[in-house]
């Protein structure tokens, strides 16, 4: 993995089971040619100790705050100059908490306030502690900082729990640290996407929503990153896990997902809008279930904001993608949406056939411009995903290139 090559990788290891991954994860950055340096808390040498970590990455391993070994016992500003990457894996939510304060009572967070470098967390912990408010107000605060996750992924815990807070697998981690060093054709781009569903209460029971796995717009991400791009998810509810290298922001409704986008807007350079939102919301939401008590309800209906065409009329402007489902007469209606919003590309795909599309992995989209219709793109989601993203970095560079002109055909 050339991307690792030559990098001086500091991997901080916190408290955890998951600590028994870390010993697998320095020979893998090791043998992608990154060079490790290992820092422990306390806590850490619980579970796995400092000297097998100090024969896999052939370096000491850091336990101290003040070190007098060091070089003028100032050990934690030589490893913060020294570091390329910060990758702490297992990240507890006790860390969490105290970076996210700026807590520095150890070596670790010590390390996280006084290193440049960028900083790159793969949570791991119960299931409840990583769904708990305090924990995802952390990570939100984080992710606005810049902070970077991997992760975590869904499935049995050693606890015996199943659910969101299992740390990535090692090959995975490694990908995401890679990604952190890429330098495709959107190095140094800053890509929002919205990815999903919304969800529209009608009462503490029932929602409207629309149908959507949420495998497009997670497969845009994970290819943007790939492509080198700092990419921020806005997802609504899906069951699937952040691509490496992604910073995701979880949402429930259109007016949260709106907000979310327009809270982030100024740091943004591409904004790709795959979510199926919902248009409409009701206009009121019952407090408890509506009993059934005739045979008609009628819901009043009130619009959501209209998210794409908030972007696309921001400014500054991002360049501004959207996708257009539809069930019928497909060109036509992905080009009236490019016109009437002020789009720079519409992807348009057709939701009525059964072999692509929601749940399917795979599927079939035409790129519409104001320059005209492109080709079908057929495959995988991912493999599509990668195809958009080369398609956007070329038109892109174009418009940076020329800021009032055209793009390629």
């Amino acid at each position: 993995m050339p991307q690792l090559a030559n990098r001086q990788v500091l991997l901080g290891i916190t408290g955890g089971i998951a600590a028994y991954k870390s010993a697998e994860l320095v020979r893998r950055l090791r043998d992608a040619g990154a060079t490790v340096r290992v820092v422990m808390t306390p806590a850490a040498c619980e579970f796995i100790t400092p000297l097998t970590l100090q024969a896999l990455s052939g370096q000491p391993v850091h336990l101290d705050l003040l070190d007098p070994a060091a070089e003028a016992a100032m050990g934690h500003i030589e490893l913060a100059r020294w570091a390329d990457l910060i990758l702490v894996a297992p990240a507890s939510a006790d860390f969490m908490a105290r970076v996210a304060a700026g807590i520095a009572d150890d070596l670790l967070s010590t390390l996280c306030l006084a290193a440049k470098a960028p900083l790159l967390l793969a949570p791991a912990m119960n299931q409840a502690m990583w769904s708990n408010a305090a924990t995802q107000q952390n990570r939100h605060t984080l992710g606005a900082r810049g902070v970077r996750f991997a992760g975590p992924a869904e499935g049995a815990q050693a606890c015996g729990d199943t659910g969101p807070g299992r740390m990535l697998e090692v090959p995975d981690l490694v990908a995401a640290a890679c990604s952190v060093f890429a330098s495709g054709p959107l190095a140094g781009v800053r890509v929002m996407l919205t990815a999903g569903p919304t969800r529209e209460a009608i009462d503490p029971v029932r929602y409207i929503s629309n149908s959507s796995s949420g495998k497009m717009g997670f497969a845009l991400a994970a290819a943007a990153a790939d492509a080198g791009a700092e990419v921020t998810l806005i997802a609504g509810p899906v069951h699937l896990p952040a691509p490496a290298g992604v910073s995701r922001i979880d949402v429930l409704t259109a007016a949260e997902m709106h907000a979310a986008v327009m809270a982030r807007i100024d740091a943004c350079d591409v904004f790709i809008g795959c979510a199926a939102v919902a248009d409409y919301r009701p206009a009121e939401v019952a407090q408890q279930k509506i009993k059934k008590t005739g045979e008609s309800l009628e819901i009043r209906l009130v619009r959501n904001p209209d998210i794409i065409a908030d972007v696309a009329a921001h400014r500054p402007r991002p360049f501004t993608v959207g996708f257009a489902a539809e069930t019928n007469d497909l060109l036509l209606h992905a080009r009236q949406k490019l016109e009437r919003k002020g789009l720079d590309l519409v992807i348009a795909n057709d939701v009525s056939r059964s072999d692509i599309g929601f749940e399917s992995d795979r599927n079939e989209v035409c790129i519409v411009s104001a320059t005209g219709d492109g080709d079908p793109l057929s495959g995988t989601k991912l493999a599509i995903a990668r195809a958009l993203v080369e398609d956007i970095a070329q038109r892109l560079r174009v418009t940076r290139a020329h800021p009032a002109g055209a793009v390629p055909t």
